[in-house]
């Protein structure tokens, strides 16, 4: 009997929690979406340096 006490108290207090993450999830990840977004950016531009810096090697070791 004391077990399904203590299950239905755990029950009532995760539920709620429950519920509000996955009510906040997708408000949570389109507040992220533009860092992501910007994440992407900053690494095309270092790709991008990286790629130039490294091209004199590149071409020197196909010699």
């Amino acid at each position: 009997m004391i077990t399904f006490l203590l299950w239905l108290i755990l029950f009532a207090l995760c539920a709620p929690l429950a519920l509000l993450a996955l009510v906040l999830y997708p408000v949570v990840w389109l507040l992220l979406l533009p860092f992501r977004i910007l994440g992407i950016a900053v690494d095309g531009v270092l790709s991008l340096i990286k790629a130039v810096f490294f091209l004199p090697s590149r071409l020197l070791k196909k010699i």
